[in-house]
């Protein structure tokens, strides 16, 4: 961040000779220019130059405790100092919510979708725990959830589960819970009390609304058919399920938990919508990541992100390092710690 804000100090440095030079005011086209990247960049550069004159303080107060004999005069310097590194650490906070914009996403509602991976019934019944501690988070924070799509199992969990969150801030919270999530415990269905290891995906995506991503009904193929539950027996008479194709990219979506064929259409083309602006917005990362030659661990769906040991009642965040062991009140709601933690650190990791 300080080699971006040193980058920019030069420029703002350059623009300001340039806004004061005879060539470039008679040419309308690049005063303009000049004057935009000016307005553009100062507010990060003026706040850095703020930054850098209380280090400066910091260290002439510090060099000036240091020689100096008089208790009494030592104490008002030491005094100082701690204001003045309060306002530091203050300007450092600023200086990052400049430079690390808010994602435009964040205010957004959002469509959660969890699979089971490897692990067969045991993978599918965790798929179901983590359903249940993302609906309490939502309950907790007053947000309101909408099961979309679900894949049950006989046993209790889910093979598939798409849901909606809608409320305040929702995306912003639960972006980064995007990836793979591997459990380690004892199944219910092991008898011989052998710990195993599965994962469950979850993909947590933006919810698109209609006048930002249009979708064109000739891209669209819609089939119809009879609902089925677990083991593929019927559980409607009417064909009230839909597929919709989307031709151009081939992805597929399945509605069949309402009964009424218009609303298992409304919620396909909801989450259709969420996976297209979803996959527009990672090839545009992607493009980015390959600018900048590096790519920041951020969540991306292939990547174990987390683990949840039982037997030591352990979450760990393999992106952050962070080790909490209170796994039971998380898979109960309490997600605001891994939350914030999260957002913290990973919003700030990537390069500008």
């Amino acid at each position: 961040m300080f080699k971006k804000l040193e980058d920019l100090e030069k420029k703002y440095e350059e623009l300001n000779k340039n806004l004061s030079d005879p060539n470039i005011i008679v040419d309308q086209a690049k005063f303009q220019e000049c004057a935009k990247m000016h307005s553009d960049i100062s507010k990060s550069v003026l706040k850095y130059k703020e930054y850098k004159n209380i280090i400066k303080e910091i260290e002439e107060n510090s060099k000036l405790f240091s020689e100096e004999k008089d208790i009494e005069f030592k104490k008002l310097i030491s005094e100082e100092v701690e204001k003045l590194k309060e306002k530091k650490s203050n300007l450092e906070i600023e200086l990052k919510e400049i430079m690390f914009p808010k994602d435009p996403h964040d205010n957004k509602n959002c469509i959660a979708e969890i699979r089971a991976g490897a692990g067969g019934s045991e993978a599918a019944l965790f798929a179901g725990d983590l359903f249940r501690m993302y609906s309490r988070f939502a309950e907790n924070n007053a947000w309101k959830t909408e099961v979309m799509s679900s894949n049950p199992t006989g046993i209790g969990g889910f093979k598939e589960i798409i849901f909606s969150i809608i409320g305040k801030g929702v995306y912003g919270k639960l972006k980064y819970e995007s990836g793979v999530h591997r459990v380690q415990r004892v199944p219910i269905t092991e008898s011989s009390g052998r710990i195993h290891t599965s994962t469950v995906t979850v993909a947590i995506l933006p919810e698109a609304e209609e006048v930002e991503l249009e979708i064109s009904s000739n891209d669209l193929k819609i089939d119809r058919f009879r609902s089925t539950g677990p083991g593929g027996q019927s559980v409607n008479t009417t064909d009230s399920a839909i597929r919709i194709t989307h031709i151009p990219t081939g992805m597929v979506v399945t509605c069949q938990d309402e009964k009424s064929q218009h609303k298992n259409k409304d919620k396909a083309l909801k989450i259709l919508r969420a996976r297209l602006l979803d996959k527009a917005e990672r090839e545009k990362h992607e493009e980015l990541a390959l600018k900048r030659k590096s790519q920041v661990g951020t969540g991306d769906r292939s990547e174990r992100i987390r683990t949840y040991n039982f037997p030591q009642n352990r979450i760990t965040d393999h992106r952050i390092g962070l080790n909490l062991h209170n796994l039971e009140e998380v898979l109960e709601g309490n997600l605001d710690n891994l939350v914030a933690n999260l957002s913290e650190k990973l919003k700030t990791s990537s390069e500008i």
